[in-house]
């Protein structure tokens, strides 16, 4: 039977022997699919004491967290949405702190908080701290602290020297834990775990099943036993874990057959079939009429080689997923959906247009400013991948479309890898499929993670072929699957095809489609720049010898030179 992640909370803070509670706490158990797309999250927060404004500190933090993170795109990984959030919110802390500091009125040394969160997602917890809270695990009665105070020591007292609000810049500590269920987490403050030890409190979450009472006493306890701080602790069990088995998986991922095979004429729950644009062994597309709008569209039908195959269909459904999350006027829209269903597909803008690869075979020798405005705008649209981490993985001429005015849309996210899904637990493999080979990168071929860079490199691939018509490595790619064949690859120069490409663009081509991931450009605004403005690096490259710059070129033209010599002495001698 599938279940779904689900836990009991226990929270209670009191503000002891002081004269307000600096400490907050909260959680956020959201409903589907927020359960399943981004998880639970919990928070603590200890205010700095000395700090004026520590309380709103603490509880700007906490409440901020769990408002913003369920803010961020399904397509981020946890990590990256806390870290994104709990920037933003250190530097708000940062700078408003300073204005207290400014106000003679107040004391202040700034709004300062100490702050831990819990994520729990799919079957993994995500630990996010800064400062002297805690996060404990508890399995099989042992308690495991997993996160590590932030504390100076100088002569007899301690003090913070990582917190929420205390610099500009800020270091977060982030751990993933596996989940299982019966595993016990409890969060505390500091006037909890200084006053009592952690024995003490495993001891507490033990002989108390509930984990509300658990964190009662674990409060009463500190408070019984000296603590002079507030005190604030959380209790959290894990009762089941979202775990599906494989068929059950299929089943809702088959709720909705195939549709049969279309015809010119047919309707398709309210779409009029025109005609059949495309059709391959895994899909086929169709050219629809919206028979109450007369809006022209797109349909997308799968292919029934695969109707039972779960991969393929979880794939296939991806698709329609990310095209609805990126809206970018360089990438086809994927409509929502405003009538039932009663076949799996999914509608698209119709582009009244032609291919990449059309438009390259009808212009051969395309002016440098062209190409310049085509990348340009492919750049856009996958930058807007990049954004939303998400890799499409398949770039190449024949998945980009220009309409009638010439401007670009990316078409294709079969292949697309999206960072948030994969931490999500699923029964039924993912499948990265890999792009066409010559529009690969290699990293993918010796199978190695992919990263912004290999969409760079198929899009330094693209270029290269709209300027010259070649691959920078012809078909060496379709043999490059191992570290050898790949280390042999040999970049032809582009201006021996094209000889109108200055060497400083030459160089930033052999850049962008570099082997080594390591070596392409990391963002593909520094691409796009040094595609119309010259790389003073690569134009103190154009001083050295040729020899030295680019030896193959210099052994071609070594080669020419002796073969027209050559040439030259036989004419003479035989005169």
């Amino acid at each position: 039977m599938t279940t779904k992640l689900n836990i009991t909370l226990g929270q209670h803070s009191e503000q002891g022997r002081k004269e307000e509670n600096q400490d907050f706490h909260g959680a956020l158990i959201p409903d589907e699919p927020q359960l399943k797309n981004k998880g639970i999250a919990i928070a603590i927060a200890d205010g700095v004491s000395s700090c004026i404004a520590g309380r709103e500190a603490a509880e700007t933090c906490v409440g901020s967290f769990l408002s913003d993170y369920y803010s961020t795109p399904d397509s981020w990984t946890t990590k990256t949405s806390a870290h994104k959030i709990l920037t933003a919110i250190n530097s708000w802390l940062y700078s408003k702190g300073q204005r207290h500091e400014d106000d003679p009125r107040h004391h202040s040394q700034g709004m300062i908080t100490t702050f831990s969160a819990l994520v729990l997602k799919s079957t993994t917890g995500h630990i996010f701290h800064v400062g002297d809270s805690r996060v404990y695990r508890m399995q099989d009665n042992n308690l495991e602290c997993l996160t590590t105070d932030h504390r100076r020591w100088v002569g007899e007292k301690d003090y913070l020297n990582r917190a929420m609000g205390i610099d500009i810049h800020l270091e977060i500590d982030y751990r993933r834990t596996r989940l299982e269920a019966g595993d016990i987490y409890v969060l505390t403050t500091d006037g909890v775990h200084d006053f009592i030890s952690d024995k003490e409190i495993a001891r507490l979450v033990s002989t108390n099943n509930d984990p509300d009472q658990a964190a009662k006493s674990i409060v009463q306890f500190s408070l019984d036993h000296g603590s002079t701080d507030n005190i604030t602790c959380q209790v959290l069990r894990i009762n089941t874990l979202p775990v599906q088995t494989a068929n059950e998986a299929h089943q809702e991922l088959t709720r909705l057959p195939f549709p049969p095979d279309l015809e010119p004429g047919m309707i398709l729950d309210g779409y009029r079939i025109l005609r059949e644009i495309h059709a391959s062994n895994r899909t086929q597309v169709y050219k629809a009429e919206d028979v109450d709008t007369g809006q022209l569209v797109v349909i997308k039908t799968p292919s029934v080689n695969f109707e039972d195959e779960a991969t393929y269909i979880e794939s296939f459904m991806r698709e329609e997923w990310v095209g609805k999350r990126i809206h970018n006027s360089r990438v086809l829209t994927i409509y929502d959906k405003d009538r039932p269903r009663q076949f799996l597909y999914y509608v698209t803008e119709y582009i009244n247009g032609q291919t990449l690869r059309d438009w390259m075979n009808q212009h051969s020798k395309p002016d440098i400013k062209d190409v310049r405005l085509l990348v340009e705008q492919i750049a856009t649209g996958l930058r807007a991948f990049h954004r939303l981490e998400m890799l499409h993985q398949d770039l190449k001429p024949e998945n980009l479309m220009l309409d009638a005015s010439g401007k670009v849309r990316i078409i294709d996210f079969g292949s697309t890898k999206i960072a948030g899904i994969a931490e999500i637990y699923s029964p039924i493999e993912r499948l990265d499929l890999l792009g066409t080979r010559n529009y690969t990168a290699p990293e993918y071929l010796l199978s190695q993670p992919g990263s912004n860079r290999s969409d760079i490199f198929s899009l330094g691939t693209i270029t290269y072929e709209l300027l010259t018509g070649k691959l920078p490595y012809g078909n060496s790619l379709e043999n490059a699957d191992n570290p050898r064949t790949v280390a042999k690859l040999t970049y032809q120069t582009s201006t021996q095809y094209n000889p109108m490409i200055p060497l400083w663009m030459d160089r930033t081509l052999r850049k962008a489609v570099h082997p080594d991931p390591q070596q392409r450009y990391g963002t593909l605004s520094e691409f796009v720049h040094d595609l119309s403005h010259p790389n003073p690096e690569f134009m103190k490259d154009q001083k050295r010898p040729l020899l030295e710059r680019d030896p193959t070129e210099f052994w071609r033209l070594l080669a020419v030179a002796m073969v027209f010599t050559n040439l030259v002495l036989i004419y003479f001698l035989v005169r």
